[in-house]
């Protein structure tokens, strides 16, 4: 391949995953997708129908991942989710602050960008708190005390850190076979159980399921199959094009928040260049804004008072620091990273759901006192 061919692939990639973060923001934002709504409705209601949602979307995504993988077009090892050395600590620490920050700024990371494209003046305001607290912990202050804290607290695993490594390194099976089994067993019983819903079985429903379930195996392709470079003209190594981390990436929005910010910053500076996460924020706001004036719901939203402003500036730094020390949000890790079966991913959910219960008690306690 010549640096020319290198260098056209590389918008091509970049286009790619526009458009499909494009898709993700447009059916968001359609559906009303939240993890953190779907979690309120759990504990405040005793209603599981938007965690359905969220359940079958995983399952899609799982069996998109490995289906992918056993015919070839991806290496399941080439993500960060699936490392072996296991930063338990910073998953479980990282994930409970990000689960009690997004509850107080109303949404985690993609639910911002979501309500930015549908007029929200606060969600534009979280976005900025959230970016700079994400370029914190991944350059600055907070990224010494990181490393230096929770980081080091970690275990490794021989064999890798997701499902399918363990099946095949333990029973001895074919690893292609052992990673479609899983996500089969695992992605298909979450299938069945979101389907077994009565109320769930609604067109909204499956678009929401089906359809941000495919957006994340589309992202694996566009990223680790489409983007991938077995030998670079120049430096004869393997690239996955656009990639901030080096590996192939699928949707995340807290570090990318972080980038977006640092390439508008810097724009001028030629070694800032379009990435796979820059692009993939840009394209959740078009998705949703197009979809918010095709449904003429596009409204003007700012803050209700001190509270709700004072609120909200902490839950965009929590969930900055938090998502970048647990290597990942609701959509990270919580649908990209499950999409791996990565333990590292079920930790950082573990943490998430958890902060995001402490972050509604904590609002009842508002309530409360006044």
């Amino acid at each position: 391949m010549e640096i020319d061919e290198l260098n056209q692939l590389y918008t091509w990639v970049l286009w790619a995953a526009f458009a499909v973060a494009a898709a993700f923001g447009f059916i968001a934002q359609r559906t009303h997708f939240c993890t953190m709504g779907a979690i309120s409705d759990i504990v405040n209601m005793g209603d599981w129908t938007r965690m359905r949602m969220w359940g079958m979307a995983v399952g899609v995504a799982m069996i998109g991942f490995y289906g992918m993988a056993a015919l070839g077009w991806i290496d399941p090892t080439q993500t960060i989710y699936t490392s072996g050395r296991v930063l338990w600590l910073s998953a479980l620490s990282g994930g409970a602050l990000f689960g009690f920050g997004m509850v107080l700024a109303s949404g985690c990371g993609s639910k911002t960008l979501v309500r930015i494209g549908a007029g929200s003046l606060k969600s534009l305001v979280v976005f900025f708190v959230m970016g700079f607290a994400a370029f914190a912990t991944l350059r600055g202050v907070v990224a010494v005390w990181r490393d230096s804290t929770v980081d080091q607290v970690v275990f490794d695993l021989a064999a890798g850190g997701a499902v399918p490594f363990w099946l095949s390194s333990g029973l001895g099976l074919n690893p292609a076979v052992a990673g479609i089994s899983a996500a089969l067993v695992i992605g298909g019983g979450l299938i069945i159980w979101a389907l077994a819903g009565t109320d769930f079985r609604t067109g909204n429903n499956l678009l929401a399921g089906l359809g941000l379930g495919a957006v994340i195996v589309a992202m694996w392709w566009v990223s680790g199959y489409l983007g991938f470079v077995p030998e670079h003209p120049e430096t004869l190594e393997s690239i996955y094009l656009a990639s901030n981390s080096r590996r192939m990436e699928s949707l995340t929005f807290t570090a990318p928040m972080a980038y977006t910010l640092d390439w508008i910053i810097f724009y001028s500076d030629s070694s800032k260049v379009l990435t796979f996460g820059v692009v993939t924020v840009a394209g959740v706001l078009v998705g949703a804004l197009l979809c918010s004036l095709i449904e003429r719901s596009f409204r003007w939203e700012g803050f209700h008072g001190t509270q709700d402003t004072t609120l909200h500036l902490v839950g965009a730094a929590c969930m900055g620091v938090g998502g970048v020390t647990a290597l990942g949000c609701t959509v990270g890790q919580g649908m990209s990273g499950l999409s791996t079966l990565s333990l590292s991913s079920m930790i950082a959910v573990s943490g998430i759901v958890l902060g995001a219960v402490g972050g509604f008690r904590f609002q009842m306690w508002l309530l409360d006192r006044e």
